[in-house]
């Protein structure tokens, strides 16, 4: 009598490894778009602290209002939302930026508020 595997058996094991890679491959799937929009995030964030920092530098005293103005950070087309608004200070102004996807401006990926003196 050979021992050896029946095809039940191989088709079961066939089936059980099809699973596990099926498994794999999605964790795999959402951890990349999971580093995706986290780098995605980053770009937008660093965007609105450049924005900052260009007024800073500048010695910009910007005029209330809102403002909106497309940028790319790293290849990534983003829009920005700059609001300017008066505090209890006439020499300080609050600067709040929203920044999203161009592609996408419904979704906002990053929001940054900051006071810039006279």
């Amino acid at each position: 009598m050979s021992r050896g595997f029946t095809l039940i058996e191989i088709l079961v094991a066939v089936a059980i490894l099809a699973v596990a890679l099926a498994a794999t491959t999605r964790a795999a799937g959402v951890a990349t778009d999971g580093a995706l929009e986290t780098r995605h995030r980053l770009l937008a964030t660093w965007a609105a602290e450049n924005r900052v920092s260009e007024m800073r530098a500048r010695r910009v005293f910007p005029n209330t209002g809102s403002t909106q103005y497309t940028a790319e950070q790293a290849g990534l087309g983003l829009t920005i939302v700059e609001e300017v608004s008066n505090t209890a200070n006439p020499t300080i102004r609050r600067v709040d930026l929203s920044v999203a996807d161009a592609r996408d401006p419904g979704r906002v990926l990053t929001k940054l508020t900051a006071y810039v003196a006279q």
